[in-house]
């Protein structure tokens, strides 16, 4: 079904159509038929395929860039953080959700990142994994079809220009990306499938130290296939019928993180050189493998939009334990004021 729905988006030729026809389908079929597991290990996957795709962008030329506008891209991180933190306080006082429920909801970050941290600090990771999802399906959908329409983008071929496809340079990055992918794992760092393959390929293709190709466009259909369907399937109808009012909260303060995020980036524009359209990309509160793929098929500077992200991850999740803490003893603090009243 999610291969059929992508193959139809794609013929209506619509942005992204191999993720936004999955992540449609499967969200429709969980929410209205009945629930489907989509195992999450499937994510990997279609991470470490994006990912080298991804990777095969960063260029000398590409750093170079990307260091030049060091200052945009920390000032928009930190601002999307803030943003978040006042939006978690706007969705406590609308909802009456716990304060790390609150944080962690608003708070850019993966579904599975996130929904861990709330249950190690006592949040409930339902309607987290809820409001990450819904926020980073809403940018899929909404905003590569706004840039699509609204500013008359020509989609890019899935062929990174001047690159061979080469079924060794294929094989030698695939295993690169896999070992190294690996190793994050086994050191603990975050996103390990995704950020292993694209330090691999981002090496690998501005060095030139192997050979690299990127892979056909029906393997990276495939993984745009993988990712949609696995977002899709987060939907579930149970978080609608006993979180009603949580839910509109989510709905509002993803929305609003949405357009301040934007309009962050439109300021931000008028003060520097790059594009706004790169600028939203890069300002967007979403997941970086659908960002920086978002990124490509609009041919905007796809190293320079994956910094911003890279940038925001980790400033955000080596962080969020600490502030975790700190919120988790505050609420307790005033519960026991509360309670001695």
């Amino acid at each position: 079904m999610a291969v059929l729905t992508g193959y139809t988006a794609a013929r209506l030729h619509l942005p992204l159509p191999w993720m936004i026809g999955p992540l449609v389908s499967t969200a429709l079929v969980n929410m209205f038929i009945r629930p489907v597991d989509i195992p999450v290990r499937t994510r990997p996957l279609g991470q470490m395929i994006i990912a080298v795709q991804v990777g095969l962008h960063f260029t000398g030329e590409s750093v170079n860039a990307v260091l030049g506008h060091g200052i945009a891209i920390l000032g928009v991180a930190l601002a999307t953080i803030f943003l978040g933190f006042l939006l978690s306080r706007l969705l406590q006082k609308m909802t009456g959700a716990d304060p790390v429920t609150a944080f962690l909801s608003c708070l850019p970050g993966g579904p599975v990142e996130m929904g861990n941290l709330a249950k190690v600090y006592g949040g409930d990771p339902g309607p987290v994994i809820f409001a990450q999802t819904l926020r980073i399906s809403t940018i899929v959908i909404i905003i590569p079809m706004a840039l699509y329409y609204l500013s008359d983008t020509v989609p890019v071929g899935q062929k990174p220009v001047g690159v061979e496809l080469n079924y060794f340079g294929m094989l030698c990055v695939s295993l690169g990306a896999a070992a190294t992918c690996a190793l994050f794992y086994v050191l603990k760092i975050n996103s390990p499938f995704f950020l292993g393959a694209l330090a691999f390929s981002c090496t690998a293709s501005a060095s030139g130290i192997i050979p690299v190709s990127p892979y056909p466009y029906e393997v990276l259909a495939l993984g745009q296939v993988l990712l949609g369907t696995w977002l899709g399937s987060t939907f579930r109808r149970e978080l609608f019928q006993r979180a009603g009012r949580l839910v509109t909260g989510i709905c509002v303060t993803a929305s609003l993180l949405i357009l301040s995020g934007a309009a962050v980036a439109l300021v931000v524009a008028q003060f520097s050189e790059m594009s706004w359209r790169a600028l939203v990309l890069g300002a967007a509160p979403g997941s970086v493998t659908e960002m920086a793929l978002t990124a490509q098929f609009l041919h905007e500077d796809v190293a320079l939009i994956t910094a911003f992200h890279l940038v925001r991850i980790f400033m955000i999740l080596p962080n969020v334990p600490w502030m975790l803490a700190l919120i988790h003893r505050r609420s307790k603090r005033l519960a026991a004021v509360d309670s001695g009243k």
